[in-house]
């Protein structure tokens, strides 16, 4: 199996990759998301892993746009408890440490560790696992990546400190993207979505009392302006599905009276 990443071998995407489909797969590297939706769309590659929130950053709503754009489908989630730690070539302590990379989400979630040894500079880069590799490639010093323990081991650096993250239970939720509609053998129990409300008085309240009497709990929303439209937005939302039957009836009742609709996956809620 072919499967596209954003990032490179030992990043948390590659770790994702492998605990989901094993270690039998084929791994590409893009170094942005786009990239990575392009290699889906074109059948270049047969899925995609891609990181889509965090329990500490919030959502990457980029990423929605993207995979809305690219007409691809969710097929379903994973959950990955995130260790972000600070690593170097071997020999060298934390004082000889001046600059720290990584993507800037990941240093985002680190901002209390750097607080503390304010001789250390964060500053932001493509990946975290991209640094690390960086790093050994070209025995810098003085240079440290913040990644995981994979790209430790994957690029033969040295750790200076381990979870260095603010908040300890850390996960961030990668979605499994494919070209085609996915065919599920099991009752859903999550839907990602889209909905473009007209404007109206109201719009989105009824929208929401929509969901809520069809037994639908919301756990994520999120909201664009539609560009074309003035005064108009695009809502991406991730719901539980109670009873797949109403779910259903509540996406006609707004399709019929509210907007439009457009699904990109119904699957199993991981979490």
């Amino acid at each position: 199996m072919k499967i596209a990443i954003q990032g490179v071998l030992g990043s948390f995407h590659h770790q994702v990759a492998q605990q989901y489909f094993g270690e039998d797969i084929e791994v590409f590297g893009f170094n942005t998301f786009e990239e990575v939706a392009k290699s889906v769309a074109s059948g270049a590659v047969d899925v995609a892993v891609m990181a889509i929130e965090n329990s500490i950053a919030g959502a990457i709503l980029p990423n929605y746009d993207i995979i809305d754009r690219h007409e691809l489908y969710v097929a379903d989630e994973y959950y990955l408890p995130i260790s972000h730690n600070l690593m170097a070539l071997p020999g060298q302590q934390l004082a000889d440490i001046k600059e720290a990379r990584s993507h800037p989400m990941a240093l985002l979630q680190c901002k209390n560790f750097f607080a503390k040894h304010p001789g250390i500079q964060p500053i932001d880069d493509v990946d975290t696992a991209y640094i690390a590799k960086i790093i050994s490639e070209q025995k810098i010093k003085g240079l440290a990546a913040v990644a995981s323990v994979k790209a430790a081991e994957f690029y033969g650096l040295e750790m200076l400190a381990e979870d260095i993250q603010t908040i300890k239970n850390n996960f961030t939720r990668f979605i499994i993207l494919q070209k085609d509609k996915p065919q599920h053998e099991t009752t859903p129990t999550k839907a990602s979505l889209k909905i473009t409300i007209k404007n109206q008085k109201g719009g989105l309240a009824k929208l929401l009392t929509v969901l809520s009497d069809n037994d639908l709990d919301l756990t994520k929303i999120q909201s664009i302006p539609v560009m074309s439209k003035p005064w108009e937005y695009s809502f991406f939302i991730d719901t539980l599905i109670a009873d797949e039957a109403k779910f259903n009836k509540a996406m006609e009742l707004i399709a019929t009276n509210y907007g439009a609709v457009k699904i990109f996956g119904t699957y199993q809620s991981r979490k």
